[in-house]
């Protein structure tokens, strides 16, 4: 399936979730918000959300300063 990440069209195995997505990018889930197709993902439902062709995912980092 393609999806556009973060802008970009990225191909990904069909049925993953977003919790599959962030452990195939190597990010910790803690650490990031992420936003499907203009929605909020909660974190306590990144194990259960399916991605599907054609959404388009936002994963923003947070960043720490001071």
């Amino acid at each position: 399936m393609k999806i556009k990440l973060n802008g970009n069209e990225t191909d990904l195995n069909d049925n993953l979730t977003v919790a599959g997505l962030l452990e195939t990018l190597r990010i910790e889930p803690a650490r990031v918000a992420v936003e499907v197709n203009l929605q909020i993902v909660k974190k306590c439902d990144f194990q259960n959300y399916v991605l599907k062709d054609g959404d388009a995912v936002e994963v923003v980092n947070f960043v720490g300063g001071g």
